[in-house]
């Protein structure tokens, strides 16, 4: 017999426990992978599923998720991914593939989570508000940030402005971001 896929498992978990509050625990163990929560988000973003978090009801507390109803049929499901992997690609590129909000890059440790550092492509301007999926509108975003960004993020600042605040800012902060993108951008050593 066929062993069902992470996805299938939590579909089924999420319908034995309709209107029912589970932990991030639980589906952990559903699926036993580090990519539940990213399985998760494809089910209520891509499938419609009304899979609630915290950041929709105030009711839940982070790590708690609740499915609030029965899920549309596959028929119902229209989305479509709109942010082809060429778009996806130039965005990480042109971003240096690091996260425009904290400067973390795939591979580090986030500090707020212990994870290994994911990055998404995030919309400076959200599509709710009429953002549009094009390369001036997108940015990397690493998960954390990603997550908390949604709806409430301001346009990405320019250039002169990042100059005036850190000529604002006292020495020993100039130096912290000098030391910083001495590092950031220190020649990477060829392997041959």
């Amino acid at each position: 017999m066929r062993k069902l896929s992470a996805k299938a498992r939590l579909k089924l978990f999420f319908l034995e426990n309709i209107g029912i509050v589970v932990s991030s625990t639980q589906l952990k163990g559903v699926v036993e992978t580090s990519e539940w929560a990213r399985r998760v988000r494809e089910i209520k973003a891509e499938e419609g599923w009304p899979i609630l978090t915290n950041n929709d009801s105030a009711a839940l507390k982070p790590g708690q998720y609740l499915l609030a109803g029965n899920p549309p049929a596959p028929s119902q499901v229209t989305f479509k991914r709109g942010i082809s992997a060429k778009l996806r690609a130039q965005v990480l590129d042109r971003n240096g593939f690091t996260c425009q909000m904290c400067g973390l890059t795939p591979g580090e440790i986030d500090p707020a989570t212990n994870r290994k550092v994911r990055l998404h492509i995030g919309h400076i301007k959200d599509k709710s508000l009429g953002g549009k999926e094009e390369l001036s509108n997108l940015r990397a975003l690493c998960s954390t940030c990603n997550q908390g960004a949604k709806n409430v993020t301001a346009e990405k600042p320019s250039t002169i402005w990042l100059l005036s605040q850190i000529r604002k800012a006292g020495f020993d902060e100039q130096q912290a971001v000098l030391k910083f993108l001495q590092k950031k951008f220190e020649p990477r050593e060829s392997k041959i």
